[in-house]
């Protein structure tokens, strides 16, 4: 760390990993409704937990981004950070969304809408909260003077991000266009902009973990923005195939789908190479393995098996089945979720006064390995229980309810597997807060070797 500002990072940090384990729990409350009987069903209905499960995802996931953006923009524009008192007002505003929007749910305050079901006047506080982040780095960028292709390609997808949200703002009492524009926001978040900000934190994570040169990771960089926006903007129409839309958005939505996982198999490989060039010898062996991690679980999770069932003639079977889940649990941890917390991790030294070394952790380890255990079985237990799902309800014309009973075995397996991920979640936040990412107090020699580092 070579910025006093840069500290701003460590409360959006601690923010998102409280997030991350409430997340988690409602994660497992609803896995266990699908065993029954449910004691909590007239407080705490399926529909309500899978609203506040996923809602939070997006939620933590985007403060750990706002973190990340503010520790790197800094450095990377090596200048102190334009304000932090406008970060952490920021951050104030931002929490107090998170929490009148979860609280909302549970009293059936929301908008209805898939994955948006904040309500108007929270949506109105997140476009407030995004432009106030937005002027802040923009503000840096411009008294630095400096630009790098890194930091370039993570405020673009930051503030594409923003941008992709307005349609949000609108409504529609025409089902098919409310599902429509939708998917400008989501797909176009998550297939799209948070690639690139996916592709800039691991960029700049692999800089500096592996000593790569920067020249040879920012081509790089290049050829994962182009087939973002060649496989992306159109890949939108796989959520198109069955709302009621004209026929041409079939083959559209087939061809440019199955190009989407060229943009993770490129973050793999330009990953892996770096890597193979320089070794593990960096000291923060925690962070590279988190890096890594997410270069090859996004290519698996949201490259390999989104492409398994995103052609017309085979999603026609499987949409709206656990198949879906499938993806969607191993594709947004591989992507986003490892790779703030191996942002995270590689932060953590700086931001807390430790030593590089001093961040693997026996608890820090067991948690990758158990995270990473835990979401491939619940990964495998969503495939098994989706398979058999579509044959059993699609094929062979069974009723829904019929068909969940016969899926117990899988739903147990989901549950026992899911506590094994929930159990590395645990350790990784026990890991941030009391052991490696607890700040120490800096010896008078390291104050003044900070100071001067930041002058």
């Amino acid at each position: 760390m070579r910025y006093v500002s840069q500290r701003v990072a460590y409360p959006y940090f601690v923010v998102a990993m409280l997030l991350f384990g409430l997340q988690v729990a409602f994660g497992m409350l609803a896995a266990a409704k699908y065993l029954g009987p449910d004691p909590l069903r007239e407080v705490l209905p399926f529909d309500v937990v899978k609203v506040i499960h996923t809602n939070l995802l997006l939620v933590w996931v985007l403060t750990g981004f706002m973190g990340a953006a503010y520790y790197v923009v800094p450095e990377e524009s090596r200048v102190e950070l334009y304000s932090v008192r406008l970060a952490y007002v920021q951050l104030g505003l931002w929490t107090a969304m998170g929490v009148t929007a979860v609280v909302g749910y549970v009293f059936r305050w929301t908008a209805g809408n898939k994955l948006l079901e904040q309500p108007f006047p929270l949506k109105i506080v997140i476009v407030v909260v995004m432009l106030m982040f937005l002027y802040n780095l923009g503000m840096t960028i411009r008294a630095g003077g400096r630009l790098t292709t890194t930091e370039g390609v993570l405020v673009a997808g930051l503030a594409s991000t923003a941008l992709l949200y307005l349609p949000a703002l609108l409504e529609w009492d025409n089902y098919t266009l409310s599902i429509f524009y939708r998917w400008w926001t989501v797909h176009l978040w998550v297939e799209g902009v948070w690639e690139m900000i996916q592709g800039g934190i691991l960029a700049y994570l692999l800089i500096r973990l592996s000593g790569a040169d920067r020249e040879v990771l920012e081509k790089w960089l290049y050829v994962i923005v182009g087939l973002t926006f060649i496989s992306g903007i159109l890949g939108t129409a796989h959520h198109y195939y069955w709302i009621g839309v004209p026929r041409y958005w079939l083959p559209l939505g087939g061809f440019f789908s199955a190009l989407e996982p060229l943009s993770f198999l490129a973050m793999a490989m330009y990953a892996y190479s770096a890597i193979r060039r320089s070794g593990l010898a960096h000291p923060n062996r925690m962070a590279l393995h988190w890096t890594i991690g997410s270069a090859i679980f996004s290519a698996l999770g949201a490259g390999i098996l989104g492409l398994a069932h995103t052609w017309p003639s085979v999603n026609k079977w499987t949409h709206g089945t656990l198949i879906t889940p499938m993806h969607g649990h191993m594709a947004f941890f591989g992507a986003y979720v490892m790779i703030v917390l191996g942002m995270i991790t590689y932060a953590l030294p700086g931001l807390t006064g430790r030593s590089e070394d001093s961040r693997e952790t026996t608890a820090g380890f067991w948690a990758f390995w158990l995270q990473m255990a835990g979401m491939f079985g619940m990964t495998m237990a969503f495939a098994a229980a989706g398979i058999t799902q579509t044959y059993l309800e699609r094929i062979l014309g069974i009723g829904y309810l019929d068909t969940q009973l016969k899926l117990q075995v899988h739903f147990l397996m989901l549950v026992a597997t899911g506590a094994l991920f929930a159990v590395g979640v645990g350790l990784y936040l026990w890991d941030f807060f009391f052991l490696a990412g607890r700040p120490v107090a800096a010896t008078h020699p390291e104050r003044l070797a900070a100071a001067q580092s930041s002058s």
